[in-house]
């Protein structure tokens, strides 16, 4: 199968190098805004880890209570993410990120003041549906914002803030764990959620959704902010005829029905899954513990955190720039190989080895799996999963995706102990390698690359590659 376009040529905007100083400035601050629902996402998940040291002691919870105020937010989470998209898909981008910014604040602050479990678990609820809301919109508005030759750029910028959110709220729960000040934990948060509130009011909304609307004079407009003049014209061609998709927003079983959005869908669907089942949080969990088996001097598994969000933060900056040179389904493949490779001495740490053998074994393949995952599956599924649709049903296909990847998060951690009770610990990370085998293979027969290309380009080939299989099966 041939993944197609290899010889178009791209002729549709300005890479980031050649525009003028302003309009970078331009790209740059707006994606920094929207990009700072990342960092609240990041940082609302990894928060907790930290307070709830704290948080369990003044309010007496049992194991039961605590993961309560743990799990609530990925359940708000998988069930805000769907109703997202079809919110930005009727008030435009911008508009839907402000209400998450806004959702951040209001989530924060109760969960700073809050006087007891029900009031902080009301908080968690409430965060919940910013992280959803953010995880499902951010990539979209970047997506739809930026010039095609930096898209994967600019929109792994939103998987960078992720991992600097998680990054910071580990430095904060390390710097405030001395006084025991939880709610201070959950108060710097307000910082980012403020920053965003404010960067969303002055930014504009997307081209592609304004061009969708037939308000073609601010779609022009906004392009012609950051791109020279004439290059405009191109970069609304590369939409791929939004405007003609104008209508009424498809209903879930219409999307999975429609020959024109049923394919990207299950390519969405599918990796969305697939990023979870293979195992990056439960790994993610483990790897303090894995560290303290190393007999490494540090007692507080803070610090490990730190050292783990630091090495994934790394690795995420050198992917931002791979994305738009080596290409995602090339990244795709290398990530999965290697993920794969590293479960083989992460299982055997626990099964056949011993002493100082194991504990290097676990910890080399630990932070082998872990930064093979944030150069490859963790930043490229959010591309893919914000460029792959049709205009129509762009918003509401990744919020769907979303919401799968959601939900497959909270399977998957809630099924990692009892299956590594049954199985041990270490068959549960070769399951969790032949999940890697499969996901490696449906990558190589599914997914497209989409470097370089505009949203008009993947749509053709999305649907070249089902009249492929369609014609295949009638000569079977």
């Amino acid at each position: 199968m041939t993944h197609g376009f290899a010889t178009a040529p791209v002729t549709h905007g300005p890479e980031l190098g050649e525009l003028p100083l302003h309009s970078k400035r331009r790209l740059v601050l707006w994606t920094f805004c929207a990009a700072l629902g990342g960092w609240l996402f990041g940082y609302d998940t990894g928060v907790v880890s930290g307070a709830m040291l704290f948080i369990r002691r003044d309010f007496h919870l049992n194991s039961f209570m605590q993961g309560a105020v743990v799990s609530v937010l990925l359940l708000s989470a998988a069930v805000t993410a769907p109703l997202a998209g079809r919110v930005a898909d009727r008030i435009g981008r911008r508009k839907a990120l402000l209400l998450v910014a806004a959702i951040f604040v209001v989530g924060l602050v109760v969960a700073a003041v809050a006087p007891d479990v029900g009031t902080l678990l009301a908080a968690r609820f409430i965060l919940g549906f910013g992280v959803g809301g953010a995880s499902a919109l951010v990539p979209v508005y970047l997506s739809e914002m930026a010039p095609t030759k930096v898209r994967g750029t600019m929109v792994s910028t939103n998987q960078l803030m992720v991992t600097i959110g998680l990054l910071s709220s580990y430095i904060v729960d390390l710097l405030l764990s001395g006084s025991a000040n939880w709610r201070g934990m959950f108060a710097f948060g307000l910082v980012g959620a403020v920053l965003m509130l404010a960067g969303m009011a002055v930014a504009p909304e997307t081209p592609a959704w304004l061009e969708r609307h037939g308000q073609d004079g601010p779609a022009r407009s906004v392009i012609a902010r950051y791109t020279p003049p004439d290059q405009v014209d191109s970069v609304i061609r590369g939409y791929g005829g939004a405007r003609e998709e104008k209508g009424a927003a498809l209903s879930i079983k219409e999307m999975f029905t429609s020959p024109a959005v049923r394919p990207a869908l299950l390519i969405g669907l599918a990796l969305a899954a697939l990023q979870q089942f293979c195992g990056i949080n439960t790994i993610m969990y483990y790897a303090p513990t894995i560290m303290q088996k190393t007999g490494l001097n540090a007692s507080n598994a803070l610090i490990y955190s730190i050292i783990i969000g630091a090495i994934n933060l790394v690795v995420t900056l050198i992917a931002m720039r791979l994305t738009d040179t080596a290409g995602r389904r090339r990244l795709l493949i290398v990530s999965l190989s290697l993920m794969m490779l590293a479960t083989v001495p992460m299982g055997l740490a626990f099964t056949a080895l011993s002493g100082t053998a194991s504990s290097v074994t676990a910890l080399l393949s630990t932070l082998g799996y872990i930064m093979a995952f944030a150069v490859g599956l963790g930043p490229v599924f959010w591309l893919l999963n914000s460029e792959i649709y049709p205009p129509r049903a762009r918003a509401e296909a990744a919020s769907l995706a979303t919401m799968v990847n959601w939900l497959s998060n909270f399977v998957v951690s809630q099924a990692f102990l009892p299956l590594s009770n049954a199985l041990g610990q270490g068959p549960t990370f070769w399951v969790f390698g032949v999940i890697c085998v499969l996901a490696l293979a449906y990558v190589i027969a599914r997914v497209p690359e989409t470097k370089n290309r505009t949203f008009q380009q993947i749509d053709a080939e999305i649907r070249g590659m089902r009249h492929q299989d369609t014609r295949a099966g009638q000569r079977a």
